[in-house]
């Protein structure tokens, strides 16, 4: 009965702890549930026992800043078995407000497993204690993006710009820079101007000596009064801050710390365009302009062409208004008017001329007015408005049928039938045959006699190049790394030559890219803007994530010349350099 009681007891206990064990642990853990917008929150999943297909939730209310990190620990302890793997992630809230985190999931033993949801609550930002030793302190306060806009109070459809400079202290250095966050521009006509080759400056930021880059100049136009918001631009960058640790040399030792930095949002109050004095003839022009209408000619036969062109020419929104109509007797044959554009954008607005061009065709003898015109436009400088006024221009038609109501025709009177004649290009001349007048015989010269024993000459030598090329054609992995590597070599080879000396490496390496893109895309150097870079390639296949990389490694070169770099980081960018080129060149149709 003893022995009974016994066995029941140790088959009681082992029952007990086999159930504790098997008993499946999958929970989420966060550091804290209240935080300011402008503090980290980390969140741990943990489990007691190895699972698969881990998939965390999608954190639709914050931005993953860091990880997932990984950590597994199995112990014994008196024989009995501790297992535990966490999943962690560092969260940065995107606003204030009250969120849920959603579950996770993983599957244990062929069974799912979820978290319960966690609620957090953000408020605004709060006081963090400063530690000027900290590295997240001095990732924070020597890394700055700073929006300048050039008006905050512009007249309706009067260009303003805004540069985004991101500044750097001279203690720390910034690599892998990407935009995360575009302004959309709502309610203005807005134009990027090309910063691509802008190089790092010297400036102040706070009164202290920064040094910046021009990331982004943009050009607006605001298409509506009141206030209007300019939205921020958000960037991601990896800011290389000094730690007080050395290495053996005495050298100090960096970190890399990942940061988001944000231009604020900025708000123009654009003011309308005052009604007093305001010509009926007005249709929008803002700025500074010239008027003109000109012909191709004054006297001609009936039945030939001519030109009037109406022409806008100055600075301003010459892209948001039309040119004036040309008025003309209704004797003449006028045909549609080709709209023609020579605009281009800079950080002073819009610069160029715009212009409507009229084909005319006189059927008729006589003298034809082209009577005179206005054009109207509003000068923010002076804030006035202008009106510009063409001179009147008379056609003489020399030769032609003469009508009888030529003067009616000249007064504007009476309309009448334009009669159409079939000829009446028939001056221009749109084919031209020449012939030569003198022979020549190429039968028994020098030329000929090569042209015949060459191809018997060369069978030998194709025969034996035909069979290398076989044999090299056959091996298609070969030849992708061998093609591959020779890039590298070829654009890389002086940068390679200059590792260790930072300011030789960087400008060489640089070299070597810019020259890769003109042989590889057929561009020239007035071309390698990041814009039409990112188009061409786009054209030919190439991933996106390679043109972000290759992007992110050319405003490298640019930065690293004026940070503390190691050669060890040298290194890792030359590898990069080299195997972006090598995908370009596989991607690349």
């Amino acid at each position: 009965m003893i022995k009974l009681i016994k066995h029941i007891s140790l088959l009681i206990i082992l029952l007990a702890t086999s159930i504790m064990f098997a008993q499946v642990k999958f929970e989420a853990k966060v550091s804290k549930n209240r935080l300011g917008v402008n503090e980290r929150l980390r969140i741990d999943f943990e489990m007691n026992q190895d699972g698969d297909n881990f998939n965390p939730p999608d954190f639709s209310d914050f931005r993953v800043v860091g990880g997932p990190n990984q950590s597994v620990s199995n112990s014994w302890i008196n024989g009995v078995r501790s297992y535990h793997k966490t999943y962690s992630y560092f969260l940065a809230p995107k606003q204030q407000g009250n969120f849920t985190i959603s579950q996770a999931s993983i599957s244990i033993d062929g069974e799912t497993y979820k978290t319960t949801p966690i609620k957090i609550t953000v408020t605004s930002a709060i006081d963090i204690p400063k530690d000027p030793n900290d590295p997240d302190y001095l990732a924070e306060e020597t890394v700055h993006l700073v929006a300048e806009v050039s008006k905050t109070n512009p007249y309706l459809n009067e260009a303003i710009t805004v540069v985004y400079k991101l500044y750097v202290s001279p203690s720390t250095g910034v690599e892998d820079s990407r935009e995360i966050s575009s302004p959309r521009y709502n309610d203005f006509w807005s134009q990027n101007i090309d910063s691509q080759g802008q190089r790092v400056q010297v400036g102040t930021f706070n009164g202290e000596e920064y040094r910046f880059l021009v990331w982004r100049k943009t050009v607006l136009y605001p298409q509506k009064t009141g206030k209007l918001d300019i939205e921020p631009l958000s960037i991601d960058v990896t800011v290389i801050v000094p730690t007080n640790r050395r290495d053996i040399f005495g050298n100090v030792l960096t970190k890399k710390i990942k940061r988001t930095i944000t231009a604020g949002n900025k708000t123009i109050n654009v003011r309308p365009l005052p009604e007093t004095g305001k010509p009926i003839d007005f249709t929008g022009a803002v700025g500074n302009f010239d008027f003109k209408v000109s012909t191709t000619k004054t006297q001609l036969d009936a039945s030939e062409s001519l030109q009037a062109t109406v022409e806008v020419t100055g600075n301003g929104n010459l892209k948001l208004f039309n040119v004036p109509k040309l008025t003309l007797p209704s004797s003449l044959e006028v045909y549609e008017p080709e709209h023609n554009e020579n605009v281009k954008t800079d950080l002073a607005g819009m610069q160029g001329r715009i212009a409507d061009t009229y084909t005319i065709v006189p059927q008729y003898k006589g003298k034809y007015p082209i009577p005179s015109i206005s054009f109207s436009y509003f000068d923010p400088k002076t804030e006035t408005y202008k009106t510009l006024n063409s001179s009147e221009i008379v056609i003489d038609v020399l030769e032609g049928p003469a009508s009888g109501s030529v003067a009616n025709a000249n007064s504007g009177s009476i309309k009448q039938q334009v009669v159409l004649n079939k000829d009446q290009f028939a001056f221009i001349k749109t084919q031209t045959n020449f012939s030569s007048t003198t022979s020549s015989y190429f039968f028994k010269t020098p030329l000929f006699w090569s042209a015949l024993l060459l191809p018997f000459l060369a069978i030998p030598l194709a025969i034996v190049i035909r069979r290398k090329k076989a044999d090299r054609d056959a091996d298609v992995y070969g030849n992708r790394i061998r093609m591959a590597d020779k890039l590298a070599k070829k654009y890389l080879s002086n940068a390679k030559k200059a590792l260790g000396k930072k300011e030789e490496f960087y400008i060489a390496m640089e070299k070597a890219l810019h020259n890769y893109l003109k042989a590889k895309l057929h561009i020239e150097t007035s071309d390698l803007s990041k814009d039409k870079i990112t188009e061409l390639l786009l054209e030919r296949g190439v991933e996106t994530a390679t043109m972000t990389d290759f992007n992110n490694i050319m405003l490298n070169c640019d930065l690293a010349r004026y940070t503390p770099i190691t050669a060890v980081t040298m290194q890792e960018d030359y590898e990069k350099a080299a195997k972006t080129i090598s995908l370009i060149d596989k991607q690349a149709r």
